[in-house]
């Protein structure tokens, strides 16, 4: 099960803006992945209430355009964008800080699905030279692997629960990820060293 894990990491197309925004603040982290699922079942996944707690986290709200969702212990935000089996646009508020996170859906034929993902947020230098993209884009990539695993296999188990985090499953998992983000900060521009050096720091509070 360990390498079927960090396998999955190779499916994904990492990317990532350089900072931007009026404040000169503002980075974009986008994901791409071939699902194979049709793109109907991709959507009701991401979009149906009762459905993103089998493969993410429990969440409450109302499911319609300017409706507000909140998942249970985290972010929360309003529905900006909701145009079927093609775009979700919402803001993702945590901690006093908004962000923007858009799902593009694009059907290559009846069985698969183009999945493509962008987190638009506000970053301090400080913390992005602590941490950088993989202090969110590690998380992310569990969400991924849990929606893949949920629309391909039927698999309803969430990944970020305590149990699965303390596996050696997830600790190569968790690394894999760092290490993939750093490639995508390096290939935007960044310090490799720099990179590397906050990738891993992000792999150990992941993993503790």
């Amino acid at each position: 099960m360990v390498d079927k894990a960090v396998d999955s990491l190779q499916l994904v197309a990492r990317e990532l803006s350089p900072f931007g925004g009026d404040e000169g603040k503002t980075r974009t982290l986008r994901m791409s992945r071939t699902l194979a699922a049709p793109i109907g079942t991709v959507w009701a996944a991401v979009t149906e209430f009762d459905r993103i707690p089998l493969w993410f986290m429990p969440v409450s709200g109302e499911a319609r355009i300017g409706g507000r969702y909140q998942l249970d212990g985290n972010a929360g935000g309003e529905i900006l964008v909701c145009d079927a089996l093609r775009t979700l646009r919402i803001t993702w508020e945590y901690g006093g800080d908004v962000s923007y996170v858009t799902v593009n859906l694009t059907e290559k034929d009846g069985s698969a699905t183009l999945f493509d993902f962008e987190h638009a947020a506000d970053v301090e230098p400080d913390r992005w030279a602590e941490y950088g993209p993989g202090a969110v884009g590690v998380g992310w990539d569990m969400a991924l692997l849990g929606l893949a695993r949920h629309v391909e296999l039927g698999i309803a188990t969430p990944l970020e629960t305590p149990e699965w985090s303390a596996s050696d499953e997830a600790k190569a998992f968790i690394a894999g990820s760092s290490e993939s983000w750093a490639a995508a900060a390096i290939a935007s521009g960044d310090d490799p060293d720099a990179a590397r050096a906050a990738a891993a720091r992000t792999t150990a509070a992941y993993t503790g």
